[in-house]
Parts: structure tokens; sequence; C-alpha cells
């Protein structure tokens, strides 16, 4: 949680951390700056001290809505020292050096955190280097401090994972009433009142138009039929026709307007009727879905859970990415993952990240699946959980978990 920040600092034996980069979402900075709509900015945080927000002044009262102390560019005389500076990396430099000692940072060991283009921070690490010796820049790969930080959410975060969970599941029951109120030809094809077939692009617009509504925003959802489904990750073709009887894997994983929190839901259906041979794979990845949420327990580690999955699908004759590495047959990712302000985050629920435990305040996925793409098919189901204060596995995605989607123009 964001109250860690400091001990994860003194761990790591950081005097402050820098947070920057350049415009846009920065997942690092809008978690530091409470959700405040700011597009760019400076987050410093000292050792033993909050936060400081520097800003454009353009954007200083959206700054200010952060509840952090709040600086602007103007006030750290930035467009001063830079007036005689044409060099870009060195301007880059003067940034960072003015924004430190506004904060009162005038050495030592400065964590350094946010989103840029890789150029730019390639070049901005040498500069550093040279012309600022006076500190000792640091960066560190996974696990991050802030990967630590995020692994738990606070009461805040929760209500505002609970709030877009509760606008997804919207989302998911309108798009399966707009898919209902359709017909089927005698092909199996799926069709609106003129006859006109129904498209994956069309069900794809309707879902873009619906999360908007809501406040929501597509992260590139998947909706993938047929062979397809049976590819985890194909995100389905615009132009294909919606058929009876074939599985669908539908995988929405929207975010807030402009840059926030994720939802996170997987479903698979069948228009109309499902073949046998869907059902039946549908039930074995709903019996693991089952076993995957029977198996947690505060403070287990998380691969316990997927492994529990792993000797379901091997005892049952399904390959797995355990039992045959590099399988595109069978059951072949990982359980789940955190999920927050990126939509994978820690804790992993993966047999080979064997680091991660269940803690109260985790926000996690589980989301088993089989996938056959030379049978034609391919099955995904997935809900969001949280760690309650309870210490209690709860899921936060109250849509149902139908396989057969009727068509009620057919009645």
């Amino acid at each position: 949680m964001k109250s860690d920040i400091q001990r994860l600092m003194a761990e790591r034996g950081l005097d402050a951390i820098y947070v920057g980069g350049g415009e846009g979402f920065s997942d690092v900075r809008v978690y530091l700056a409470n959700g405040a709509d700011i597009t760019g900015g400076v987050i410093i945080v000292k050792k033993d001290s909050d936060p400081m927000l520097i800003v454009n002044g353009m954007e200083v009262e959206e700054a200010q809505a952060s509840g952090l102390q709040t600086a602007t560019y103007g006030d750290i005389g930035y467009m001063q020292a830079v007036a005689e500076i044409t060099d870009p990396t060195a301007r880059a430099v003067k940034m960072v050096e003015l924004c430190l000692r506004h904060a009162g940072v005038d050495g030592g060991r400065v964590g350094m955190y946010g989103r840029d283009a890789i150029n730019n921070t390639i070049a901005l690490t040498k500069a550093l280097a040279s012309d600022l010796p006076m500190y000792e820049f640091v960066g560190e790969l996974d696990p991050s401090l802030f990967e630590e930080a995020m692994l738990t959410k606070d009461p805040g975060e929760m209500e505002r994972l609970l709030d877009v969970a509760r606008r997804t599941c919207e989302v998911l029951e309108a798009t399966w009433a707009y898919i209902a109120d359709h017909t089927a030809t005698d092909d199996e094809t799926v069709v609106n009142a003129e006859g006109e077939p129904l498209t994956i692009g069309d069900v794809k617009r309707f879902v873009r138009r619906a999360l908007l509504d809501r406040g929501l925003q597509d992260t590139g959802m998947i909706f993938a039929q047929g062979r397809d489904a049976g590819f985890p990750h194909s995100r389905g073709q615009a132009d294909m026709p919606l058929k009876q009887g074939q599985s669908i894997v539908f995988d929405l994983f929207p975010q807030e307007l402009g840059g926030g929190y994720h939802h996170d839901v997987t479903r698979t259906w069948s228009i109309g009727y499902a073949t046998p041979e869907v059902q039946n794979v549908y039930d074995q990845v709903m019996q693991a879905f089952d076993i995957s949420v029977e198996s947690f327990g505060l403070g287990k580690p998380t691969h316990l859970m997927q492994e529990a999955v792993l000797d379901y699908y091997e005892a049952n004759g399904h390959p797995t990415q355990r039992s045959q590495p590099g399988t595109m047959s069978g059951y072949v990712h990982s359980l789940g993952h955190g999920l927050g302000l990126n939509i994978h985050e820690r804790p992993s629920l993966s047999h080979v990240r064997r680091d991660d435990i269940f803690q109260i305040g985790n926000c996690v996925t589980i989301e088993p699946g089989l996938y056959y793409p030379d049978d034609g098919l391919g099955v995904r189901v997935e809900d969001t959980f949280v760690v309650t204060e309870k210490g209690e596995l709860q899921s936060i995605t109250s849509f149902r978990k139908d396989l057969v989607l009727p068509l009620r123009g057919s009645d």
C-alpha cells in the first residue's frame, strides 16, 4: 500500500524518489497523485516527508485536487534556468535538479521511476550521472518499490476497484442482451431484423460505446470465436459473423476513462446452444475454477493455487505448460495475476514464480482455460477477486457464468 512507501524506501537506502516521464498516463504518477487528472508533472518523495507534486502552471488546479503539496514549474524557476539552454538533454537534467532542490533534496541516493520513451531514458541516465554528481540516481528491476507497494490495495483503491467492477458487469449484461435480441438463419449465422449478419466488429463497437457511457475505456478486448478462441490472445476477426454453437471467448479488461483502475473478466459464451464438445470442456474449466477458489489460503504461496489446477488438468489428460512446456494446446498460461492501475501486477499465480503469497488487500484474477484450436474451440472463465480484511477471497465480478446465450429473437 502507499503507506508502505517510506518503509520500502528505507529498505533500499533511498533518500528520495523522483517520478517523472512524459505526458500521458503513468501508473506510478497516478498512484502517488491519488488519481488527480494530470497529464504530466513530477512527483518527489523525500525520506520521512509527504510527496510533492510539481506541474505545469496550466494544471495547478487539477494538481491541487490530489491533496499533495503542489508547486509549478514557475515556482521552481525552470523557465529562467533553461532560457539559454538549447540541448534537450541538458534541459531535462536541469528539470530534475530544480525539482529535487525545491523539495529539499540536495544530494543522496535517488530512486528514479515513471514512464518515458526508452531513448529519452537512456540519454537522461547518462547525463544525470555526469552532470549531477551530488546525487546517486538508481533504478531497479522486478520487484521494484512500486510493484511491492501495489501488491496490496488500501480502502480507497478497493472502493474504486469495486466501482469499476460494477460498471464492467453492467456492460457484460448489456452485451448479452444486445446479442440475444438477434435471430439465427438455417446455416447458424446470427442476424439482425434486416437479415444482416451480426459480426464481431459490430459487438466490439457496441461494447466500446457501452463502456464510454459508463466512464470506462476499452484496452484491447478479446472477442474470439471458434478456432480463434483456441488462441488465448486472439482478439477475434472484426468481419467474422457470429455463429450458433461455437465457443466465444469474451475477455474484457477496461480501465477508468483517461487512465486509472482496471477490471478483468472473461466469459465463454455459445450462442443458441452448446455442442457436447464445448460443454465438456466448459465443465472442466469450471471445475478448475472451483478448485482454484477452494485452494485459497491467507498466507499461502500463490503458486500452490496454480499447481492445484495443473494437477487437475493433467489428471484429465490435458497438456499443460508444466507437463509439456511450450504446448499451445490444453492449458497454456498461468492461473492469474494482480490487478490495479496496470492490467498485470503482482502477485503472480504461476507455478514458475514462487515468491508471492496471498495477503490482505490483494486484488487478483483467477482465469483457468483450455484451448484446442485444431478442434475449433477455446474456453476461459475469469473473475477478479480481492482478499478482504477478514482474510477471505471474494469475487467482485458479479456477472453470471452461463455458457449458452439464447437468442430471444428466435422464440
